[in-house]
């Protein structure tokens, strides 16, 4: 099993001092249960909580270059995210498929995930612009982040949302 390493692999979240280990693998790399696990919070936080039904499983999630990032505290997964080539989803690479199980929310795992995704992304395709499309609510969240919004607000499956994209160049 592969883990990128871009200097961000074990970090500890403020308000519980847990630490959180973060792998990010490919589709072919990931363990049958690692598997099972990532689809289940994926579906549980967009399907399930935001009462969403829509296809969660695509392609993309089997794409060569795509990197399933995850988040274990001890041995739970607490967190994911799914880190796009260039011209899958957008003309740069892209961050997608952001997800914190909800009962370590509010404790700085989505802060920790984005840090990580954003990281991750740059040692696995340095110098490139990253490319969101963001749930319109969370905008400030990302602009922490340097992400900025490229787009009106738009319904995807009746969720508002915007495209952001953070510079290489600014981030």
């Amino acid at each position: 099993m592969r883990t990128v390493d871009p200097g961000v692999k074990a970090t500890e979240t403020k308000a519980t001092g847990k630490t959180v280990t973060w792998k990010a693998l490919t589709f072919d790399e990931l363990g049958n249960n690692q598997l099972f696990e990532l689809f289940k919070l994926r579906v549980d936080v967009f399907v399930v909580e935001q009462n969403c039904p829509y296809p969660e499983l695509d392609e993309k999630d089997r794409h060569s270059e795509t990197h399933h990032l995850m988040g274990f505290k001890d041995e739970e997964l607490v967190a994911c995210a799914r880190l796009l080539p260039a011209g899958l989803s957008y003309p740069s690479i892209s961050i997608g498929r952001v997800a914190t199980r909800q009962s370590f929310r509010g404790k700085g795992a989505g802060k920790l995930l984005m840090q990580s995704a954003i990281a991750h992304c740059e040692n696995l395709w340095p110098g490139q612009d990253i490319e969101i499309g963001a749930q319109e609510y969370l905008k400030g969240f990302y602009e922490s982040f340097g992400f900025v919004a490229t787009s009106d607000m738009y319904l995807e499956d009746d969720i508002p949302h915007i495209d952001m994209i953070r510079s290489a160049h600014n981030g």
